[in-house]
């Protein structure tokens, strides 16, 4: 009998541990759901549903009051297997003091942000070591809190809700050295999500701008080469059946239902595994701004510029590095 090699095994590894995570999510919300159906309906046991449900309300703030990390799931072996299964890569332009605050805004969005994740919601890539005395904030949906176990898991990471009032918690409530990290585009971004795009949801996208002035702390621009390559998409065509139905669907629930799709389990198959292609984070330069309690727009317009102009010239300064054309230009829209 064939015993498997270490690159098979290295190889089921890594697959496991991008399914792990992107499935978790919908397994813990499923089986959480039945279960306590099962309990209500069916046994004597409802208390425990009962019980549950008073937790859920007593922590329901915990995501907006600094979240509850545990640095042993962040150090998880299995985030190794994770990150290199693309490979990703974290890179630094410049140092960052942990005497102050700041605002990480990472582009682009992607289909599942998995440099996002990788970087900050783990110490696989050793942002501790990139960036010491320095604690990131991976910030997310609200939406991801409000189911029990799904929550703790998710928290355990150090992620926290993306609500202004964790946002003003965390700048304000745990001293120096936090990183808020927020992926501006969001979902909307994941329609423009092609190989070789470098198209952004950022010109309408300035409540970040407007928190980082309200408590006088940097920005800092972002940029994940190799993001949008992981997965191909399906464009349907503008106007018809589908495209309609897409347009129909974002309008109700605000997700664009993409038709993506990556790889399989072997070789020219495909399936919904990522490509496996590199994706290099580069963190640009903090970008200082002013303390204004109440900017008024035209402020944070004028700071909004200045950081759309502050992540181009990150762009243009490394894109030819990660195979992208001297001539191609970051789409904002």
């Amino acid at each position: 009998m064939l015993l498997p090699s270490k690159k098979d095994l290295k190889t089921a590894m890594e697959v496991f541990a991008l399914f792990q995570w992107a499935l978790s999510a919908f397994l813990i919300v499923t089986t959480v759901i039945l279960v306590n159906l099962y309990l209500v309906m069916y046994t004597p046991y409802w208390p425990v549903t009962v019980l549950m449900l008073t937790w859920l309300a007593f922590d329901w703030k915990t995501p907006e009051r600094g979240g509850r990390r545990f640095n042993c799931v962040r150090r998880w072996c299995l985030w190794r297997h994770y990150c290199n299964y693309f490979p990703l890569k974290l890179l630094k332009t410049h140092d960052i003091s942990p005497s102050h605050n700041y605002i990480l805004a990472c582009h682009p969005h992607g289909l599942m942000s998995h440099a996002c994740f990788g970087h900050f919601s783990t110490e696989t890539s050793g942002f501790s070591k990139i960036f010491p005395g320095i604690t990131p904030y991976m910030l997310t949906l609200g939406a991801f809190f409000w189911v029990p176990f799904l929550r703790e898991y998710v928290m355990s990471t150090g992620a926290c809700s993306v609500s202004q009032s964790s946002m003003d918690f965390l700048l304000t409530r745990r001293g120096t050295g936090n990183m808020l990290i927020v992926v501006v585009g969001g979902l909307a971004e994941c329609r423009h999500s092609q190989p070789g795009s470098s198209t952004l949801v950022l010109k309408n996208r300035s409540g970040f701008v407007r928190m980082a002035l309200r408590h006088g702390v940097a920005l800092i621009p972002a940029y994940a080469f190799g993001e949008t390559d992981l997965y191909d998409q399906y464009i349907f065509t503008p106007g018809g059946l589908v495209n309609r139905f897409q347009k129909w669907f974002r309008r109700m629930v605000h997700i664009y239902p993409c038709a993506f799709y990556g790889r399989g389990f072997t070789k020219n198959s495909w399936g919904f595994l990522p490509y496996t292609r590199p994706v290099t984070t580069i963190v640009g330069e903090p970008l200082p701004l002013p303390k204004i309690e109440n900017p008024s727009q035209e402020i944070v317009a004028k700071y909004h510029a200045l950081y759309t102009d502050a992540l181009r010239k990150l762009f243009d300064q490394h894109k030819t590095k990660f195979g992208i054309s001297e001539t191609q230009e970051l789409v904002i829209i």
